[in-house]
């Protein structure tokens, strides 16, 4: 049975050490693949679990030399002690670099101090204190070097075992030194014993204790700063954790107590106060406040909560008191979810670091050999032994591979983190990577591009005045559960002068066909065409308007008592602000856009038409969904599917990045690859941005790791000496070792600078839901039907400035309202046509006048 397990793995300090552990495991039988982090100390296994088990991958694990455990779940009090995972890690760095300093400063005054004319004591003067000298500095570096021991130890083991690392170079480089100062100590020794100044002359000065210390506190004092800067790679996670309250008040027997955050279970009643995190995921049951969603979704404005609304752990209570049922608790917050989310990212890796990964196997096998070549060379051009052990030893320290093994995995946690504070979550590091590669966006319609809900957009009135037909409507809908229903109810609460108010009785509901209730002793129905025909009510009075309405993507709603027609209302799910600019950023993006939706082909491309989008697919089927996505892979293109329900799982799944929009279901979450915590899709442009940058940051991370070994390892070796007299000092090799290190940790830490998220206030309809348009249909004799407009005489004017639907209505209105005439405005052709019984009653000064004050303007008369 195949499955996935989290290991945590200690001694590990460059990436040899990444790819020792990664080889000796992928040797076991039944392992699928293996990603090991140096950042986290982490290593990700999927395996076959009847084949090998989890035993004996930590086995492969302490066979490379290092140790291994398996990463358990922890409670929510042990993970709030160890929030911190690198501050142990610096504090331990720290002392060690303390104490070795304080050892170092007296080594460098007694050995340098002289050479710069320092103060120097009398017992290290002259040739016959030359033991002394050397001892006191033998003594000091040993401290040095006991203090730092771990790099000998795990240095050396890794040596033997045949899976040389960092540690290994910096074990042989400074040690050959210190035993070079050893083997120079018995030989001054020697020549005390035995009278020979001419020894003691030659080998006094040749001492590389200083040298040996120096480059083990340079590179402990990089270290230092690494582990700094990697403790802020992990500050989004932190900050996440640091939200959720430690303690909860929870009423239990009827009174308020404070529980430990660990303690509290689901069907638990809490109290939150003003001002307060909010410690678990629950409904509110009683009481009226505002919340602060920022910290998980970015949302900037405080949403406000009433009983029965969601509120979520990590988030803050305004001003209000309320209690709250906990519906899910610990590891099942939402809060929880996306920290998991973001270090299961961390603990994957991106393609892009497999060439790190395939040449830091090599690496220090390969280094270990140049430092042994040029020792020789240098050697046998008569350099002599000090020379020659100074250039061996400076190519060991110069090439530590640290930067090439952190280049990748602080870009990934920086990026990931920086994400999630802005409510974008990506659920592995190869989706990080690959969608800035996407060409093409294909996006679900409802929930994805347009709210996911009607509203009303237009009241037209015939037998009834139009804001007293709403306000009937209302008091007919409101005992409805129908989507039409809430819009109507929405509709009526948004509008400031309201209708005259009537109450309903004896309400029923039609399946498939509307309601009906009695209204001061009059039955009224409200429903669809088929309810109004078989009732007697008369629709061909509108048919005109209906059909533009049908043609705009709305969805009409009539009412009406036995022979007599009140007049209907229009709903339609309204485009979000924030869908019409984010699809306008793609298309500068040079991203192609498909509106993919099960929707009727007329409702598809009313909503498309007016959207900046470059192909619009209807009338699909749940299943079909995931066959266009493939033959738009077949036909090379990357794809990114973005969509919120169940339907659209099995798309997700299969695009080479799947997007899930906050809002929706937890299937299509659980199927895609990066998931929105806002519904709103000017993110799909902030995560493409955010992948770029990541992207971009590696590559420059990957460039300077391979750049500065490239030219680093030359100057070492002393190809540059024989024309240039250009050397590299093992201190000054040790000090740019580390600070290579910090460099690619500090450029991973520039991604902070990129600011991921958006104003969320402009997540609205692009037409305000607030905004509803009244219309008075009367009922006139001098307005003929359509079949009378054959008799009548008329005029064509062509138009120019029509952008959308909005303007066809304004200039129909305005026209309609004149007396005598009676027009017809499109958008399709831009033109009115205007009936009139006489011609004389067509004023065309006039009615261009009143198209143009409108904004609008009239290029010819037919």
């Amino acid at each position: 049975m195949n499955q996935e397990k989290k290991f945590q793995v200690t001694g590990m300090t460059c990436s040899a050490c990444v790819a020792a552990v990664e080889k000796s495991v992928k040797k076991l039988e039944g392992i699928d693949s293996v990603a090991v982090n140096l950042l986290t100390n982490s290593m990700k296994v999927s395996y076959d679990s009847d084949i090998v088990e989890a035993g004996k991958i930590i086995e492969a694990v302490e066979k490379a030399g290092y140790e291994a455990k398996e990463e358990a779940v922890e409670k929510a009090k042990e993970k709030k002690v160890n929030r911190d995972p690198y501050k142990e890690m610096l504090e331990i760095q720290q002392k060690r670099l303390i104490w070795s300093l304080f050892l170092l400063i007296p080594l460098l005054y007694i050995a340098m101090g002289p050479m710069v004319g320092l103060y120097e004591f009398p017992i290290f003067k002259g040739h016959e204190n030359h033991l002394i000298f050397a001892l006191t500095q033998m003594f000091l570096t040993a401290g040095i070097l006991l203090i730092h021991n771990h790099y000998y130890k795990n240095g050396l083991q890794a040596l033997f075992r045949r899976n040389p690392n960092m540690d290994t170079l910096i074990a042989v480089g400074s040690g050959a030194g210190f035993l070079y100062g050893i083997f120079v100590i018995f030989r001054l020794a020697y020549g005390y014993g035995h009278g020979d100044m001419d020894l003691i002359m030659t080998y006094g000065h040749e001492l590389y204790f200083e040298s040996s210390g120096t480059i083990v506190v340079l590179i402990a004092f990089g270290k230092w700063l690494e582990a700094r800067a990697k403790r802020r790679t992990s500050n989004a996670i932190t900050q996440l954790m640091d939200l959720t309250p430690p303690s909860g008040r929870v009423i239990r027997n009827g009174e308020e107590i404070i529980l430990p955050i660990e303690e509290v279970v689901k069907g638990d009643i809490l109290v939150l106060g003003p001002g307060e995190n909010v410690p678990v995921d629950g409904i509110v049951t009683e009481g009226f406040t505002s919340i602060d969603e920022s910290a998980l979704s970015g949302e900037s404005i405080p949403v406000e909560k009433h009983v029965g609304d969601k509120i979520m752990a990590a988030t803050t209570n305004g001003g209000g008191r309320i209690l709250f049922e906990a519906t899910s608790v610990g590891e099942d917050t939402t809060i929880s979810k996306i920290i998991a989310l973001v270090e299961d990212a961390n603990a994957t890796k991106a393609p892009i670091s497999k060439l790190a990964d395939r040449i830091s196997g090599i690496f220090v096998p390969i280094v270990m050999g140049i430092s042994l070549i040029t020792f020789l060379v240098w050697m046998g051009t008569g350099q002599g032994f000090e020379f020659s052990l100074r250039m061996a030893i400076a190519v060991l320290v110069i090439s530590c591979p640290c930067a090439l093994g952190l280049a990748t995995p602080v870009a990934i946690m920086v990026g990931t983190g920086l994400g999630a504070k802005g409510g974008v979550l990506f659920k592995s590091a190869e989706s990080l990577e690959i969608l800035h590669h996407v060409d093409t966006i294909v996006l679900d319609k409802t929930g994805t591009i347009t709210r996911g809900k009607p509203f009303v957009t237009d009241v037209f009135g015939v037998e009834k005045n139009p804001k007293d037909l709403l306000a009937l409507a209302y008091a007919l809908e409101k005992n409805s559960e129908h989507p039409l229903a809430d819009a109507v109810v929405r509709g009526f609460e948004t509008i400031e002068e309201k209708g005259e108010m009537k109450t309903v009785e004896n309400f029923q509901a039609i399946p498939g066909k509307g309601l009906e209730g009695t209204v001061e002793g009059k039955r009224i129905f409200a429903g669809n065409k088929t309810l109004m025909e078989e009732n007697g009510i008369s629709l061909e009075l509108v048919e005109e308007e209906l059909s533009l309405a049908l043609s705009q993507g709305k969805t009409p709603l009539f009412f009406g008592e036995k022979d007599h027609f009140y007049g209907w209302i229009a709903a339609k799910d309204l485009v979000k602000e924030s869908s019409l600019e984010a699809l306008k950023k793609l298309q500068e993006m040079g991203k192609e856009t498909v509106m993919l939706t099960g929707d009727n082909e007329k409702t598809a491309k009313a909503v498309g038409e007016s959207l900046p989008i470059d192909k619009i697919i209807a009338e699909v089927l749940p299943q079909e969904k995931e066959s266009y996505i493939r033959e738009f892979e077949e036909k090379g293109k990357k794809v990114a599917m973005v969509g919120d329900g169940i339907n659209d799982a099995p798309a997700l799944a299969r695009a080479d990045v799947g997007i899930a929009i906050g809002a929706g279901t937890d299937i299509a979450m659980e199927s895609a690859d990066l998931v929105l915590m806002k519904s709103n899709l000017l993110d799909v442009v902030e995560a493409i941005r955010l992948s770029e940058n990541t992207i971009r940051n590696i590559k420059q991370n990957l460039f300077w790791a391979f750049f500065y070994n490239v030219i680093c390892i030359p100057v070492a070796a002393g190809v540059f000496y024989p024309h240039f007299g250009l050397t590299l000092n093992p201190m000054i090799a040790a000090f740019a070792m580390s600070i290579s290190s910090l460099f690619v940790v500090s450029n991973a830490l520039r991604l902070n600078l990129v600011k991921i998220g958006n104003d969320s206030s402009k997540d609205e309809s692009l037409e305000e839901d607030s905004e509803i348009h009244f219309h008075k249909k009367e009922l006139q004799e001098e307005k003929p039907n359509k079949k009378e407009r054959k008799q009548m005489e008329k005029r064509t004017l062509e138009l120019d400035g029509l952008s959308c639907n909005h303007c066809v209505m304004r200039v129909e209105k305005i026209l309609n309202d004149m007396k005598g005439i009676e027009a017809k405005v499109t958008l399709d052709p831009q033109e009115a046509v205007i009936f009139a019984e006489d011609l004389k009653d067509i004023k065309i000064e006039e009615i261009q006048k009143q198209i143009t004050e409108a904004g609008y303007d009239v290029k010819s008369v037919k």
